[in-house]
């Protein structure tokens, strides 16, 4: 309980000195990062200095500290802003997404990379991976799993042509919206949206707009671009992109599932040390005889490696060749993940590692 002796000009003067010294620390913090530049050596670019493993662990830290009064996912975001800023001091790190600006992807750069980081909307999926690739891009941002649709295909076919490597995930709530020019729901003829956001939101269309024309395009935000310019168009979008596009919300929550999350990977050109609570992701094809996955498989629960989650995709190497996805607990540099992974390759017709990157904060 406050003091009742305490003026409210009283508090407001203590909280005037602990901002003092939260921008003096904020300042020191900064003069280290630039010292530990230094030692690093001159002529280095923000990807140099970036080290996921260490955001992790930093982060993870100020979850296990907080006793409130603030929830975990404020003081996380409040750190990844101070650290974010640190970082692009000198030259801050470029970060392509599939655009244009207001999607649920620039949100994801935005959750794990701070706002300090350059964003570069970019046309779609494949060309985030290809700016990565020419080194336009530091890392990209791309979606590859909604709690409720499943994976996204697209995301793991470029991964059986493209040499990226997943540095990070990102989990992110995603809350759909209807918005329009006008406002109103009893205008609205049809609806744009992406494709998997027409799914998530089918039911709450069925039951309230079940006569519109529900058209996909290639993301929300182009959707909300396009609702600007008719009184009876509406996009299905996050608030920031009908926050970006001018728009007024019809409604809010749409979504047909309360708990609706995307999962988005980052990817990049190197892989990381590991952070302590890491997952691996491997590529794998396998030869066509009998006990094939079972072979793939079995060295994991042999070595103690617990599998998350394993998908397949046409390995596009011939009619009826399949590739698996699996994606594993620990870091490549596990002596019980490294045995397993030798097991398997020595099974299977190839493997690749995609990479070993940290586990995103719950």
């Amino acid at each position: 309980m406050s003091d009742p002796k305490i003026s409210l000009s009283d508090m407001r003067e203590r909280i005037d000195s602990i901002d003092r010294q939260i921008q003096e620390l904020i300042s020191e913090r900064a003069r280290r990062a630039q010292e530990v530049a230094q030692v690093k050596g001159a002529g280095l670019s923000a990807i140099d200095y970036y080290r996921p493993e260490r955001e992790a662990h930093v982060l993870r830290m100020v979850v296990d500290r907080n006793d409130g009064p603030l929830p975990d996912t404020e003081m996380v975001r409040l750190f990844r802003e101070i650290m974010s800023s640190c970082l692009a001091q000198e030259d801050p790190l470029k970060i392509g997404y599939l655009g244009p600006e207001g999607t649920f992807s620039e949100q994801a750069v935005r959750k794990h990379f701070g706002h300090a980081a350059y964003s570069l909307p970019l046309g779609s999926i494949e060309e985030v991976f290809q700016e990565v690739a020419a080194g336009n891009a530091d890392f990209g941002v791309v979606p590859v799993e909604n709690s409720g649709q499943g994976m996204i295909q697209i995301t793991l076919d470029l991964f059986l042509t493209s040499e990226a490597i997943i540095c990070g995930e990102v989990e992110l709530r995603v809350h759909q919206c209807l918005h329009s020019q006008n406002g109103r729901l009893e205008d609205v003829k049809r609806v744009y949206a992406h494709a998997q956001s027409l799914q998530q939101c089918k039911s709450w269309l069925r039951l309230n707009l079940p006569t519109v024309e529900c058209i996909a395009v290639s993301s929300n935000a182009e959707a909300a671009r396009l609702a600007r310019h008719a009184d009876d168009v509406a996009a299905i979008a996050g608030e920031t992109a009908g926050r970006v596009y001018g728009l007024k919300t019809v409604a809010e929550a749409i979504e047909d599932r309360a708990d609706n999350t995307t999962r988005f990977l980052v990817i990049g050109r190197s892989l990381f040390p590991p952070s302590g609570n890491d997952r691996t992701s491997l590529l794998v094809t396998v030869n066509d005889k009998p006990g094939a996955l079972y072979d793939v498989l079995s060295p994991l629960a042999r070595h103690k490696v617990s599998m998350n989650r394993i998908e397949s995709r046409p390995a596009h190497t011939g009619k009826w060749q399949y590739a698996f996805f699996i994606d594993i607990s620990g870091h490549i540099s596990d002596e019980g993940v490294q045995a397993a992974v030798k097991e398997i390759d020595g099974n299977a017709g190839t493997v690749r590692v995609l990479g070993s990157y940290p586990v995103a904060l719950p």
